[in-house]
C-alpha cells in the first residue's frame, strides 16, 4: 500500500493483462475504461494509467515472454486471461508461484457459442490462480467485480 499525505488521492491498483492473441485483453481494457468496444489488434505493450495491455505474442513466444516479466514489475496485479473458447492452455501448472505480484485469473468470452468457462477456470486454477473472474467485456458482465478487486476505498480512477 502506498503512503499518502492527508487528503491525497491515489489510483487503484495497476493490472497487467496477459493472455493469448484473441483472448480479449484489449476489449477488457476498453470495457474497464468505459470506452466503446471495437476490435483493435495490439501490436505493442500499451501502458495506460492503471492498465498494462500486452500483445498476445508475448504470451505465445518464449523470447517475448521475458518482456512480460519486466512489465509485471510495474503492476500491482497480474491478470492471467483465458478465453472460455480456448482449446488448450498456454500456462504451465503452478506458474503463478513464480510471480512476486498478486495473480488473478480472468475467464473471457463466457457467453460465446461453444464457451466452456468451467474448463478455462480449471486451467487457471491449475496455473495457480486462486481468485478468478468471469467476464463478457462486450456485455459488461463481470467488469464491476474486477473493479471491486482493484479499487480500495479512497482510490480514484485516473480517467474520470
Amino acid at each position: 500500500m502506498k503512503l499518502l499525505r492527508r487528503n491525497q488521492k491515489r489510483d487503484m491498483k495497476k493490472i497487467i493483462l496477459v493472455g493469448r492473441t484473441g483472448t480479449g485483453k484489449t476489449t477488457l481494457t476498453q470495457a474497464l475504461k468505459g470506452k466503446q468496444i471495437y476490435y483493435h489488434k495490439t501490436q505493442y505493450v500499451n501502458h495506460y494509467d492503471v492498465i498494462i495491455d500486452t500483445p498476445g505474442e508475448y504470451c505465445e513466444n518464449r523470447t517475448l515472454a521475458n518482456g512480460i516479466i519486466i512489465y509485471a514489475y510495474e503492476a500491482d496485479v497480474v491478470g492471467l486471461m483465458m478465453s472460455s473458447t480456448e482449446d488448450y492452455s498456454v500456462y504451465s501448472p503452478n506458474i503463478v508461484s513464480l510471480s512476486s505480484r498478486d495473480v488473478i485469473g480472468i475467464v473471457t468470452k463466457i457467453n460465446d457459442v461453444g464457451a466452456r468457462p468451467d474448463l478455462a477456470e480449471q486451467w487457471l486454477r491449475l496455473a495457480g490462480c486462486k481468485t478468478i473472474f468471469f467476464v463478457d467485456s462486450v456485455k459488461g458482465e463481470g467488469i464491476a467485480d474486477i473493479f471491486s478487486y482493484l479499487k480500495e476505498e479512497g482510490d480514484v480512477l485516473p480517467w474520470k
